[in-house]
């Protein structure tokens, strides 16, 4: 009989000699094998002891239409301000396919945080239940009044919920004028313009209208599947600027991002040229991506925008074909303060990881980390370039499944529920797949969609979420930092935008400079901790510590000899340490 690698593994694992399967994981490890053999990197906390019990609900129907697939997102945020991180889970809802039954009422979930390990459900008190088929969740302060909101994409209508600073939310979609209708999936908040609020873009995927749905035929088992995307018509994404008076205007229309069709389920607003304008890299479905630059004001008064995927290298595969791109996400990951980016794909494409070439290009560097090879049978939604250990360097998390529920009836490779992935940057500043030694967690497998990273336990590791379709949701505690050092931040913005996106952060601990720039967005249908961990290592404090907040402020911010293993609050020119 003919194992797969990961069955080796399982096999290998169950009688203990797995790091002698695995050698690239030896040596990149951030804990030593009997470490791993006791306490997992990541430990799945159960329903029973984080008292989360919603489960999504995905409408699955006979005829599979294709919403029921893509969902759901899921977000940690700190929506009472009392500095633990709570969580929002988004679910499906009426739609013109499908209405939930009487006996059974569908709704998202907002779970405070109870600051001993368990969460509470609040979501019928702060008024966020949602009224459409849910998608995703961008976390802002469009406001500037220090409280997060809530911007929640759908196939149906967006919702635009307002913190009220009482635990409660307003629904200001249709006051605001995101109401944005068809097919939304993913959203990021950024300050594209520099004037200090946040603006708004948001992902449109295909058209799905009319009353009749496309079916696609039968598969080979004789049963409806879900129609592969590349069937559908593309559509345009949107842009919106803040009016600052709780208002918005659509500023898409006439520039490079109303002329992208595409079928957008990914999207991070990082700066990939240096020129302290925040751009937009969106995964498309079936077609190619797009990398929507900044260049600033145009002379005929709209914004300037710039779509270069194709001559960056980022917009089809290596062989000049498009993908399925949805997951994305952007860091500096080798640390030479350049901007790379990652986006995930559908079984037998291939995950990317480009790597800056400082010129406005990229390289896809998957084949030399690992990634390509690791992903190859896989398809990816949410992930995250993250800061697992704490050891300073950039790492890597994946959250796989098949789009296609039934593909396990006919695929002798690929399968619906897949592994997490796990990557960890060694000293060769390669990422090294070390999912294997890492746990229990990694040897399950999942319908993983949405995934978002924060601290919920303020111990200052990142802690993971994972929205599963038609499931539970998934958090996983961190163990794997334990015995590195870290400092954490929370930035507020003054003439920048309250949320710091932008902001470019340099530490300096034990003779390491590293540098990090303050993106928003990223992953799949999700929103993350807006906390910045910064990781030290042994070393017992940050000896510098250097804040360039983004324009319209310039103002640069330093500190000397900060004390590690605690969260600091830093306002914009007002922080002393």
């Amino acid at each position: 009989m003919k194992f797969s690698r990961r069955e080796w593994l399982r096999l290998a694992s169950s009688v203990g000699v797995a790091q002698f399967l695995a050698p690239q994981s030896a040596f990149t490890q951030p804990q030593t094998q009997s470490a791993q053999a006791a306490q997992p990197l990541f430990l799945e906390i159960p329903p029973s002891a984080s008292h989360i019990d919603w489960v999504h609900e995905n409408a699955i129907s006979p005829s599979r239409y294709l919403p029921e697939a893509l969902g759901p997102g899921c977000a940690f945020l700190d929506f009472d301000n009392d500095g633990w991180m709570d969580i929002f889970l988004v679910n499906s809802g009426p739609s013109d396919f499908w209405q939930p039954p009487a006996s059974k009422p569908v709704r998202n979930a907002l779970y405070k945080n109870n600051r001993d390990g368990t969460f509470t459900d609040v979501t019928e008190k702060a008024g966020v239940s949602g009224a459409y088929f849910g998608m995703g969740i961008a976390v802002g302060d469009f406001d500037n009044d220090d409280w997060p909101d809530m911007f929640v994409t759908a196939y149906g209508k967006c919702i635009l919920y307002k913190n009220n600073r009482d635990a409660t939310f307003s629904d200001v979609t249709d006051k605001a004028g995101v109401a944005t209708s068809g097919w939304t999936t993913s959203a990021v908040w950024f300050d594209y313009d520099n004037d200090g609020k946040l603006d708004l873009f948001v992902c449109s995927f295909v058209d799905y209208s009319g009353v009749k749905k496309l079916e696609c035929g039968n598969n080979q088992i004789g049963r409806n599947y879900y129609c592969v995307p590349r069937v559908f018509k593309p559509t345009a994404s949107f842009l919106y600027h803040n009016n600052g008076n709780g208002t918005f205007t659509e500023v898409s229309k006439g520039t490079a991002i109303a002329k992208g069709l595409g079928k957008g389920l990914g999207v991070v607003a990082s700066d990939i040229n240096n020129d302290g304008w925040m751009d937009l890299f969106v995964a498309n479905d079936t077609v190619q991506n797009f990398l929507f630059v900044n260049r600033g004001p145009a002379p005929n008064g709209r914004w300037k925008w710039d779509e270069i995927a194709l001559q960056a290298g980022v917009g089809f595969s290596d062989t000049g074909r498009p993908r399925s791109g949805m997951g994305v996400d952007a860091a500096d990951l080798n640390g030479n303060g350049w901007q790379d980016l990652f986006v995930a794909n559908v079984d037998h494409e291939m995950f990317s990881v480009y790597e800056n070439n400082k010129d406005e290009t990229f390289r896809d560097a998957a084949q030399a980390h690992g990634v390509a090879r690791a992903t190859k049978l896989l398809s990816g939604w949410g992930l995250k370039y993250l800061d697992y250990d704490n050891d300073g360097a950039v790492d890597l998390f994946l959250a796989n499944g098949h789009p296609d529920d039934m593909i396990d009836n006919y695929s002798m490779q690929v399968k619906y529920k897949e592994p997490l992935l796990l990557f960890h940057q060694g000293e060769d500043r390669r990422l090294h797949d070390v999912s294997a030694t890492a746990g229990p967690i990694f040897q399950k497998d999942f319908a993983a969609r949405g995934l978002a990273v924060g601290d919920y336990d303020n111990d200052g590791a990142l802690d993971i979420l994972i929205g599963m379709n038609g499931g539970a949701p998934l958090l996983l505690k961190n163990n794997a930092a334990k015995g590195n050092n870290w400092l954490g931040l929370r930035l507020e913005g003054v003439t920048c935008n309250r949320d710091a996106i932008g902001a470019r952060i340099l530490w300096k601990a034990a003779g390491k400079l590293r540098q990090r720039l303050r993106t928003s967005g990223g992953s799949y249908l999700s929103s993350h901790d807006p906390r910045e961990i910064l990781g030290i290592g042994a070393a017992t404090q940050v000896d510098e510590l250097e804040i360039r907040w983004p324009a319209p402020s310039k103002r640069v911010d330093k500190f000397t000899n900060v004390v590690s293993n605690r969260y600091l609050h830093i306002r914009e020119g007002q922080t002393s340490l």
